[in-house]
């Protein structure tokens, strides 16, 4: 009984990690979906024949690609890395069938 009680312990951990991950996500897009529209529709060059083009670097990349970078390190924390009960489980019956 302890041990299933610890399985929904460890469960429950994850799930809260993986929501937390996907509300990374949500607010990721939500904000950088903003910033975009906002340099899209704010930050233009304006010439003399009336022409208008954006700037070369457009600024909202610099905040996706960093808040991306973090965003992909918390996806692999989180469902790549993050089941370390199933890999001791694994170790743990590697070892115990290397006694035998």
């Amino acid at each position: 009984m302890e041990i299933q009680n610890e399985k929904d312990q460890m469960l429950w951990k994850m799930a809260k990690k993986r929501v937390g991950f996907k509300n990374h996500l949500f607010t990721y897009l939500a904000v950088n979906l903003f910033l975009w529209a906002m340099w899209y529709f704010t930050d233009w060059k304006h010439h003399d024949d009336g022409e208008r083009e954006y700037s070369n670097v457009p600024w909202p990349l610099f905040s996706s690609l960093g808040w991306g970078f973090g965003l992909f390190w918390h996806f692999v924390g989180v469902y790549i890395t993050g089941n370390k009960v199933d890999q001791v489980e694994k170790e743990y019956e590697r070892l115990k069938n290397k006694k035998r």
